[in-house]
């Protein structure tokens, strides 16, 4: 079965074709980037306007680079939610129609199950079941997985994720849009233990997460150590090198944690914070003390991305879901609330 799968949940348009049999064919992303650079966030009206006009060449594209028609398809996937609800509302009309006009079945993806199968992608798979660590933009959530749909939410943020507190770090240091991956290329540059910032909730029973404390703490250390105004360029990276330290070693203690309660000795890690190297490093080195395994998804398969929306739209189409002719997106959606197959 070849699937296109089409992702607008929020600033980037992913188009990627999964091939049930083949793996994945071909796939194309377009970055809103530098549209919302200038206004320090995405602007939802603007990343709509942008879905419009990038998703139907960027399919077209991605067939041609695949050696494919419109006529190979088999079936249409799309991101259903949660998300922008007009950036959503552009995959689902677009990808609805498609299938329509081609006569072909279509099915509505949860955003955060894409992200939690994007390793399955990958030519060394990890087996179900799992704990999975959800790290995104607008989630930070620890999943025990036991099979798609199959999912019982252990932990999640009581305030902001952890990728949005990178990305408000980012700003409070004066760092280009997106702040999330700026902070982790200036942390790069700093030296560890020259500002030690708290590990919130990490001494408290439970896996729930809270990063809004750590950010009030970062904020208020760069005030102290502004000089006429300006933060001194090796106090900024050290800063953002704390910082990046906290967020990790509390993801890796959570995460340690919840492999103890489960008795499960697999971990993935999916999303968009995903990708920090510095992350990857200190769970590699938790998950040996349980004699665990990790498993993530390439760099460009943690980020929003059509190939992560194709594979799991495929799994589900597989066992024979569909979705109805009517273009329904969720702009919430609980993870936990889908069907098992």
């Amino acid at each position: 079965m070849k699937v296109l799968g089409i992702e607008t949940s929020c600033d980037e348009t992913g188009i990627a074709i999964y091939d049930s049999e083949q793996g994945l064919l071909g796939d194309g992303l377009y970055s809103q980037i530098e549209i919302h650079a200038k206004y320090g966030g995405v602007i939802p009206e603007l990343a709509s306007r942008d879905h419009i006009r990038k998703t139907i060449p960027l399919i077209n594209q991605v067939l041609t680079e695949s050696n494919l028609t419109r006529l190979d398809l088999d079936a249409v996937a799309y991101t259903a939610g949660p998300g922008l609800v007009g950036a959503l509302l552009v995959g689902a009309s677009i990808g609805r129609s498609l299938a329509m006009g081609l006569e072909i079945p279509a099915i509505g993806v949860h955003h955060m199950e894409g992200h939690l199968l994007a390793p399955m992608l990958e030519p060394d798979p990890p087996d179900f079941p799992f704990v999975a660590l959800l790290v995104s933009g607008g989630h930070t959530q620890l999943v025990k997985v036991e099979g798609i749909g199959r999912y019982e939410l252990l932990g999640e943020s009581l305030d902001d994720a952890a990728g949005e507190a990178f990305d408000k770090v980012g700003k409070m240091l004066g760092l280009p849009y997106p702040g999330g991956p700026q902070v982790a290329r200036l942390a790069l540059k700093g030296v560890a233990n020259v500002f030690e910032f708290p590990r919130p909730m990490v001494n408290r029973p439970g896996l729930d997460f809270s990063f809004s404390g750590l950010k009030t703490s970062v904020r208020n250390k760069i005030q102290k150590e502004l000089i006429n105004g300006k933060l001194d360029p090796q106090t900024a990276a050290d800063i953002a090198r704390g910082f990046e330290d906290a967020v990790v070693s509390t993801l890796a203690i959570k995460c340690k944690r919840a492999l103890e309660f489960t008795g499960l000795s697999t971990l993935i890690i999916a999303g968009g914070v995903s990708a920090n190297l510095q992350l990857r490093k200190v769970l590699e080195a938790a998950v040996l003390e349980t004699q665990s395994r990790l498993y993530y998804a390439q760099p460009k398969y943690c980020t929003d991305n059509g190939a992560m929306i194709a594979y799991a739209g495929a799994m589900r189409l597989i066992a024979g879901e569909r979705t109805d002719l009517e273009i329904e997106v969720r702009p919430r959606w609980s993870l936990e609330s889908l069907s098992t197959i």
